[in-house]
């Protein structure tokens, strides 16, 4: 894949809402599927967490995968699976799309290869999986089957040091990772075999500052996508780290809620007294999600899924100025 040499960003504005509590109850992650199937990781505090399938048509098809601890992240396996990270028992777990749990592996402990608490999970374009290994505050790399492969980092605040990195992203064209470390408020770039590059991001709510990022995306453009969970958002970053845009959270009422809704004149007499400019905010936010122009936000604290829709178009280097050297007022 290779990336285009600039881009012209149109909009990105909302595009639905789908889920309510019940079936999306305090989303974790989600993975959209081609034939409109859609999964959501659900992790429910005090009682574990599932694994439920929906569609486009926002519906309830059940739950298909079950008995996590405290479940964090779910990506699309090898051989149509779903894999999910727990940080409950310390685990990588291994799912078909019918909910037959097929393979489980890691064990707890600080040695190459053991796990203490891991949260993000990607592949890198080899099919080797790459881990955030969070209290151990490193990052690891496993053939599919479990087998340790290679890691980088460890505890503190310097360049390529980690303190509870959770998030974890790898770029399509040049393989590079990035990591969001959560606790040190900032993302980190590293090269494939895990060689700092750069960092962005600082403690506070201005933008391009981050407040415990979490989750972590990227696109085919490079665009990289964080979940700032503390600050209730999700920020837009290009692939040099610059900031570009930020989402808050515009949700609309979802078909299954509103048929919800409209069935119980309690609740709807109680949806038309409430703020709906409050209403519509992401709160707590521990993922992001992209899929082909789509960007899904598991929407934690109002158990419903935000999605919104990129409208960019690819420019090549003759369509556009040069870029300046030191961009101003008068060269933008």
């Amino acid at each position: 894949m290779t990336k285009p040499h600039a881009l012209l960003r149109a909009a990105f504005p909302y595009y639905a809402t789908l889920g309510m509590r019940r079936v999306t109850t305090s989303p974790a992650d989600i993975v959209a599927c081609a034939d409109g199937d859609i999964f959501v990781l659900n992790r429910i505090d005090g009682e574990g967490g599932e694994i439920r399938r929906t569609n486009w048509e926002d519906e309830d098809n059940g739950v298909i995968g079950h008995g996590f601890i405290w479940p964090v992240q779910m990506i699309e396996g090898p051989n149509d699976t779903l894999v999910v990270s727990d940080e409950g028992d310390h685990t990588i777990s291994f799912w078909t799309k019918d909910g037959e749990k097929i393979d489980s592996w890691g064990d707890y402990g600080n040695r190459d290869g053991s796990l203490n608490r891991p949260s993000g999970i990607v592949f890198d374009a080899q099919g080797n999986l790459i881990v955030a290994d969070t209290m151990n505050h490193r990052i690891q790399k496993f053939s599919v089957d479990g087998t340790y492969i290679s890691g980088f980092g460890q505890y503190g605040n310097g360049d390529g040091q980690f303190n509870m990195p959770w998030g974890v992203g790898v770029d399509p064209d040049d393989g590079t990772i990035i990591v969001s470390d959560w606790r040190n408020d900032r993302v980190q770039k590293f090269s494939e075999s895990g060689e700092y590059i750069f960092q962005f991001g600082s403690s506070g709510d201005g933008r391009g500052q981050l407040s415990r990022p979490a989750g972590i995306s990227l696109d085919r453009h490079g665009d990289i996508y964080v979940a700032d969970r503390g600050n209730h958002r999700v920020q837009m970053f290009g692939e040099n780290g610059n900031f570009v845009d930020v989402f808050t959270g515009n949700a609309g009422l979802s078909k299954s809620g509103r048929i919800y809704i409209t069935a119980n004149p309690k609740v709807l007499r109680s949806r038309e007294l409430i703020n709906l400019v409050d209403e519509k905010l992401l709160r707590g936010p521990a993922s992001v999600r992209v899929f082909d122009d789509l960007m899904y936000i598991p929407d934690a604290g109002s158990h419903r899924i935000q999605i919104y829709k990129k409208e960019a178009y690819e420019l090549t280097e003759e369509q556009i100025y040069a870029a300046p050297s030191a961009p101003s007022l008068y060269t933008v």
